[in-house]
């Protein structure tokens, strides 16, 4: 019995000036991870190397259990892909699109697809171009679900989309799971949107992993730690990530075991968005 649908287990991959670094992370059958970090951080790098559209340097990446390459056709009749931007032929229409898609899939249900394109509304006629982005985006959904996908990978599915889009969309992911047989794999910026519905996070800087592991343990281990100029000790100074000086004050993230050491001072709960953006700023104290 397969726990995790997906693995990596020290995974890395070198450009000019960029590496991802020993990366390892595990999603177990039946949840939602998010994928988080600045721009750059590699997780767009993260996603092409599970989907084998990037030859890894070291490591090994197990998918339902399998080796990503060499089960690589097996393994991907069961994951469904939605990117920031749609990777159907413009001029397919919704028709068009199953009758092309669906021919790479033995477990196709072509009832599934009617039933998700009645679902969200889709016009049958309309052309790929001609979608707006949200319905593009429950296109690429209608596929996934379409082959009876276990595993879903997205990258940024959600930018672009109005707030009514958007919250859709995350009680569709919702529904999917309910019934533990099914995971996700959620790379977004939008954090607010990971913070209603994944049960992890995988937040990455610099190529580097800082943390894997359950949402509500990632918000407990930091807090925002804020004062007055004259409060700034230096060896405070140097436990802050991401300080932020003004002449008013000063803020930042601060490890939560450091900051039972500051008691006196102003500590605030964290959001997912806060940890990003000041990991970004700052990098990761350890």
């Amino acid at each position: 019995m397969i726990d995790n649908h997906l693995e990596l287990k020290g995974v890395s991959k070198s450009f000019p000036g960029f590496k991802l670094d020993n990366i390892s992370i595990s999603l177990p059958k039946g949840y939602i991870m998010g994928l988080v970090g600045p721009n750059g951080a590699g997780k767009t790098t993260t996603i092409q190397l599970i989907l084998n559209m990037l030859e890894k340097d070291e490591g090994e990446i197990l998918v339902f259990g399998n080796d990503n390459v060499k089960s690589e056709n097996a393994v991907k009749q069961d994951i469904g892909v939605v990117f920031d931007s749609i990777f159907y032929v413009d001029s397919w229409t919704v028709k068009d699109t199953e009758k092309a898609i669906s021919i790479f899939y033995k477990n196709w249900k072509h009832d599934i697809f009617s039933e998700m394109v009645s679902r969200f509304e889709l016009p049958q006629g309309k052309k790929v171009r001609e979608l707006s982005r949200g319905m593009q985006m429950k296109l690429m959904l209608a596929c996934a679900f379409s082959h009876n996908a276990k595993l879903l990978i997205l990258d940024e599915p959600t930018s672009g989309l109005d707030p009514v889009t958007r919250n859709e969309f995350l009680e569709i992911l919702q529904d999917y799971i309910k019934d533990g047989e099914k995971s996700v794999l959620f790379s977004t910026h939008i954090t607010t949107d990971l913070e209603r519905v994944a049960d992890y996070i995988t937040l990455i800087n610099n190529g580097k992993l800082i943390f894997t592991g359950n949402t509500e343990d990632l918000l407990n281990s930091y807090r925002l730690i804020k004062g007055k100029p004259r409060d700034l000790t230096i060896e405070l100074e140097k436990s802050i990530i991401g300080l932020r000086k003004t002449d008013m004050g000063f803020e930042g993230l601060i490890d939560v075991k450091k900051a039972a050491e500051y008691k006196d001072y102003v500590l605030d709960a964290v959001s997912i968005d806060d940890i990003v953006i000041n990991i970004g700023k700052g990098g990761a104290k350890k």
